[in-house]
């Protein structure tokens, strides 16, 4: 395939941005877009031109770090994959595919595609733990019979890896989803019983002290999210935040 890429510049935060157009050539329908990425890069490497900064770990749907905005959607045009995991067969000989970092108040760009989501990191530190005072005594494990389905969705909301595709999403900027996703992991299991109380309250004050916008009922979170982290976790973590709201 032959592809026009319109792919957003920028030298630093405080740099101002622009769309640049690049023209690439022979791309298989087999390469994961990741991979059409480093082919870019090498053909601007040759030239002497910079190549065009983005972040991957894994690049195997498990870190988030790879997150881009691909034609207006966070992760492109599949379902339930990260970008990392999508593939050029998405798309068509001749097509015009606009490449932008994830647009966030709370994610200011770093460099081109890259931005700096710490702030998702300083949520967590708020509140996402459970504390155990080990001091070298060995503890046994916790013991407590736990309802499947309890299980099921508290494993279910484990499984935000943190992209911030919810975040993208949002025309708000709401942090709603991976908030509640990692206050429901622990909402739901005896173990996150203890510190419930200060968790959801440390953890939505963090989250609005990030500058993220309000949940708009919407549900575009749900439908990017590449781990389908349901919404039924931002009306639990309401119900948490009510709960803590009233003890405090």
């Amino acid at each position: 395939m032959n592809l026009k890429l319109k792919i957003w510049r920028q030298k630093d935060a405080n740099s101002k941005g622009q769309i640049v157009d690049y023209n690439i050539t022979d791309v298989s329908p087999d390469m994961s877009f990741l991979e059409m990425l480093d082919v870019l890069n090498e053909s601007l490497v040759e030239k002497g031109e910079e190549p065009v900064e983005f972040d991957h770990d894994c690049r195997e749907g498990i870190c988030g770090t790879c997150s881009l905005q691909i034609n207006g959607e966070p992760h492109g045009p599949d379902r339930g994959v990260t970008t990392c995991q999508l593939h050029m067969r998405k798309f068509k000989d001749g097509d015009t595919i606009y490449i932008e970092p994830f647009r966030a108040k709370a994610f200011p760009v770093i460099k081109d595609l890259i931005v700096d989501r710490s702030a998702f990191d300083r949520i967590q530190q708020a509140g996402g733990y459970v504390s155990v005072n080990t001091s070298g005594n060995t503890i046994d494990a916790n013991a407590i019979p736990i309802n499947k389905h309890d299980a099921d969705e508290a494993f279910d909301a484990a499984t935000c890896i943190g992209c911030g595709a919810c975040v993208a999403a949002c025309k708000n900027a709401s942090a709603m989803l991976f908030t509640s996703a990692k206050v429901s992991q622990f909402a739901l299991l005896p173990q996150g019983q203890v510190e419930a109380t200060e968790r959801v309250l440390n953890m939505v004050k963090q989250m609005d002290l990030e500058g993220f916008g309000n949940c708009t009922n919407t549900g575009a979170c749900e439908i990017e999210c590449p781990k389908g982290i349901s919404l039924k976790n931002i009306a639990r973590m309401n119900r948490e935040y009510l709960a803590a709201s009233l003890k405090g």
